[in-house]
Parts: C-alpha cells; sequence; structure tokens
C-alpha cells in the first residue's frame, strides 16, 4: 500500500482528501468554464460549509442535492459531507420519485441550481430550506436562501464513524434500500482505488459518469482528488460532448459503465483520435462489459480497457483488473482491491476455486448495515460476510467473474442458467450491439431461455438462433430473440432484465 492510501485510511473523513493537492495545481476544471486550483477548492468548500451551518445545516441533518454534472456536484457535495449529511438525487426524477427519495431520507434541507429543480422544490416537505448554488465562469460560489441565517465561525469537526452519505440501491427487483456510508467507508474505498491505478497529480479524469451515483462521484471525482490531480467535469454531460472535452482535457483515463462507451467509440473512427494523446488506461464499471467490446476499445484508443466491479453498499470499488504488466481477464471483473472475496453456498460456507455461488466481501469500505432494514441486514450478512446477490467463481489466481444476479438465474427443468452467458455468446456476433437474456414461462420445463438485442446491421432471429447453438448446449439456446432499439438501463448503466423480460413476455 502506498503511503497516500495508509494517510487517507488513516484520516478517514471527506474533508482529508483535498489535503493531498499542491495549492497551485488544478483541482477541478470545467471545458469552457471555471477552474478552482487546490487551494481555491479548499477555500471554496470551506467557505460553503460555513455558509450551510449559518442557513441551519446541523451534524444530524440531511441534505438533499439536486444538481447536474458540473463543479457545484463536487462541491456541494463535499461543503454538505462537511458538515451534515450528503443525499444527491438524480435531477431528472419527477415530482413523485423526489417525494419518496426526500422523505425516505429524511432531507429537511435541499441544495439546488438557482431557479431549476421546480420537481423537487414541490416535492420537498413542509418547513424545509431550499439553498441555491451556483458557480460562475470565473469560479467563484454564491450560495442563498429565504431562511434565517445566523452568524457561524466554525463548524463541528466530522468523525469517521459519521454518516457522510446517503443513497439508495438501485431498486430494480425490489424496494430501493437506504445506504449509510460512512467517512471511513467513503475514505476507504477512495484510498484502494487510488492505489489500483497508481494515480498521483499528474492524473486528469474525465467525468462520464453521473455525480450522484458512486461510480462518478467516488471514481471521477474524490479517487482523482485524493491524489492530487484533475477533474474535468464537463456540465450536464452527454455522451456525444465526449470528444470535444477530451480534446480540451487531454485526460488521463476515464470510467463509465458499457453504454457510454459503447456511445463515445461511436463518434469516431480514428485509431487513437485527438484528446487521447495522455490516456494511460480506461475503466469499466458498473454493468458487465463483454470481451468484443473490450477488443475493440482498446483497439481505436491505445490503451488497456480495466474492467472492474463496484456497487454501493461497498462504497463503490470492489476488485478490479489491474494495470500491466499484471493480466487483464477479459470477462472478468479482476482481483479483489482492498477488499476480501469469497465465493460462498446457500449457507454461507466458502466454495473452492471455480466452483459457481454467491459473491461475499468484507472490508473496511463495506456499509454495516442497511438504514433501518432488519429484513434486508439479515438476509444480505452472514458470518461478517455481505452477500452482494451475484453468483460468480474465482480462480486460482483470484479473479473473479460474475455470471449474474441470483434473483434472475433461468431454471429451466431444474437447470440453471446464468443469462450473462447467453448475452456474451450473442454480442460476439458482429451484427450485435447489445444483448440481454432472460426466461419467461414455459408449461413444461418452468421457464425457457429468451433474449433480446441490439443490432448494428441486419440480421434474422433464426441466424442469432443458429449462433447460440454453435456454442451452447441445447437448453441454454434461446427460443426467442426479439430485435429491439434500445435496451432500458439504469441511470449507471446497469441493464433492467426484469423490465426487458416483462415488457416482452407474452401475455
Amino acid at each position: 500500500m502506498t503511503g497516500l492510501c495508509a494517510r487517507l485510511i488513516e484520516m478517514s473523513t471527506i474533508d482529508t482528501l483535498l489535503r493531498c493537492g499542491r495549492d497551485q495545481d488544478t483541482a477541478i476544471a470545467v471545458p469552457d468554464g471555471a477552474v478552482l486550483t487546490y487551494a481555491r477548492l479548499r477555500a471554496m468548500v470551506h467557505d460553503a460549509s460555513l455558509r450551510l451551518a449559518s442557513f441551519g445545516v446541523a451534524p444530524n441533518d440531511r441534505v438533499a442535492i439536486v444538481f447536474p454534472n458540473g463543479p457545484e456536484a463536487i462541491v456541494l457535495f463535499l461543503a454538505a459531507a462537511n458538515v451534515a449529511t450528503a443525499c444527491p438525487l438524480n435531477p431528472a426524477y419527477k415530482e413523485a420519485e423526489f417525494r419518496f427519495y426526500l422523505e425516505d431520507t429524511g432531507a429537511r434541507f435541499m441544495l439546488a441550481p438557482r431557479g431549476d429543480g421546480a420537481d423537487a422544490r414541490t416535492a420537498m416537505p413542509e418547513g424545509s430550506t431550499v439553498i441555491e448554488g451556483e458557480i460562475d465562469d470565473s469560479g467563484r460560489l454564491s450560495l442563498e436562501s429565504r431562511g434565517s441565517r445566523s452568524d457561524v465561525r466554525t463548524i463541528v469537526p466530522r468523525d469517521p464513524d459519521d454518516i457522510a452519505l446517503v443513497l439508495h440501491t438501485s431498486g430494480t427487483t425490489s424496494r430501493p434500500k437506504r445506504v449509510p456510508l460512512r467517512h471511513r467507508n467513503l475514505t476507504a474505498s477512495v484510498a484502494n482505488i487510488v492505489e489500483s491505478y497508481r494515480l498521483g497529480p499528474d492524473d486528469v479524469s474525465l467525468c462520464v459518469m453521473p455525480l450522484f451515483h458512486v461510480h462518478g462521484l467516488v471514481a471521477s471525482a474524490l479517487a482523482t482528488l485524493a491524489a492530487g490531480g484533475t477533474v474535468a467535469v464537463p456540465r450536464r454531460f452527454t455522451p456525444m460532448m465526449f470528444w470535444p472535452a477530451a480534446r480540451q482535457a487531454r485526460p488521463t483515463w476515464f470510467t463509465a459503465s458499457p453504454t457510454p462507451h459503447q456511445m463515445i467509440l461511436m463518434r469516431t473512427e480514428q485509431n487513437r483520435p485527438a484528446g487521447t494523446e495522455r490516456l494511460r488506461f480506461v475503466r469499466s464499471c458498473s454493468s458487465a462489459l463483454s470481451p468484443e467490446l473490450m477488443a475493440r476499445m482498446e483497439a481505436r484508443l491505445g490503451v488497456p480497457v480495466l474492467e472492474a466491479y463496484g456497487m454501493t453498499e461497498a462504497s463503490h470499488q470492489m476488485s478490479s483488473n489491474p494495470l500491466p504488466p499484471d493480466p487483464r481477464v477479459p470477462g472478468s471483473v479482476g482481483r479483489g482491491t482492498g477488499v476480501e472475496i469469497a465465493i460462498l453456498d446457500e449457507g454461507g460456507s466458502l466454495v473452492p476455486n471455480g466452483k459457481p455461488g454467491e459473491v461475499g466481501i468484507r472490508g473496511p469500505n463495506v456499509i454495516d448495515g442497511y438504514e433501518n432494514n432488519s429484513e434486508a441486514n439479515l438476509a444480505s450478512f452472514t458470518a461478517g460476510w455481505f452477500r452482494t446477490g451475484d453468483l460468480g467463481t474465482l480462480d486460482a489466481d483470484g479473479y473473479l467473474r460474475l455470471l449474474g444476479r441470483i434473483k434472475e438465474l433461468i431454471n429451466r427443468g431444474g437447470e440453471k442458467i446464468a443469462p450473462r452467458e447467453i448475452d456474451e455468446v450473442l454480442e460476439s456476433h458482429p451484427a450485435v450491439m447489445e444483448a440481454v437474456a432472460f426466461g419467461v414461462p414455459h408449461p413444461t420445463w418452468g421457464e425457457e431461455v429468451a433474449a433480446a438485442v441490439v443490432l448494428s446491421e441486419p440480421i434474422t432471429e433464426k441466424a442469432l438462433i443458429a449462433h447460440c447453438r454453435k456454442v451452447l448446449a441445447e437448453f441454454k439456446v434461446p427460443k426467442h430473440v426479439h430485435i429491439v432499439e434500445s435496451i432500458p438501463r439504469t441511470a449507471t448503466g446497469k441493464v433492467q432484465r426484469r423490465f426487458v423480460a416483462e415488457h416482452l413476455t407474452p401475455r
């Protein structure tokens, strides 16, 4: 472990992450906008923390943050976590969704863009306070509220055990669960990421993922800042903006889920296009990366593509394929990164290498438990292991391969089929851009295999089934392949497999 990582874990509060940056170095850069040095960022976060406290924000409060990507999302997260608990929310939510998340977190303060966020404002409980924030192109932060204000000169220091961030699980298979991430969880995860990718002051991360989820917030932003590097954060980012932003920011790395990666590749036909001059690796996380897409990315961008494995309950990263010269294993999510990984049977006992079972994790970045959810905690923790709900195998070298969500396994006459295996076979066909397999009811077998695909060129269902039959045992071959325009995903790029199954299953 590097000295930096050891210090971060020892310090164990979010405010310490900004101490590694040199005063004159750029911490946050907005393409065609504000540039914040570390000295300016530290002063801005300190000032914003005092302002929040002056508006009545106390250590036990929850502060909702409703900002699209931009410098405000980073600065105000740091300030909110410095004085209370930050609760970032997707600014694209509608009023009913905001109402659920605001009530569930108990947030009575909300940070929002000036004159924006109407649905979020309407959903705020009576008596709550809205604080408007903005960073202009000169790098000046303004915070305003119609609520009362007092004179606050100091803030209460945070403790490593204090909750810095509250997020929710994606809720694609059940009601979203509330995930409390403590300062020590986040700093441990940040330290693991810094060490995994040898991040340092010369690194520039181009922020592609939303900053209201752990992928963008912890990997793109906090880990880069902890290493003293630069976070390039375009406002309201879309994949169409990637190459113009890359040409300006000249990133050394970026991280995204496979869908943005695919969209980024579609927008250039050049190898090593302008904007990749300083690129040293690309990271993929939040959803399975097909070996075919990985190979295309490496050929086009000319750098290693490192697939990683993360989840909210682990403050993001749990494993990753390593940088060269260590081997990258296509189709795997690499080795544990400061996190112990095991494969468990139904009773919680360890299974031998190569045998499938539920992925279990433990480490300082993993939550102690869900908030106010004893039933979920009982089901999710066994003998110190957090049960991820993912099916996987470990090889003798510690590389983890994910086979799918246990709840999404297809049970065909007692044969348990991992849908991800079928996805990969379909995606290996050059005409298929994306694929998602799922089970549909069958009167004899209980379930039968079906799939949906997004095509890059015309091909028939019959030809795709024949392609699968060359590789898969007959019981795994899809009986129907639906050709669709797109596959629904969550904001972080996770396939909503059950939604696809429900939409395409005959009634």
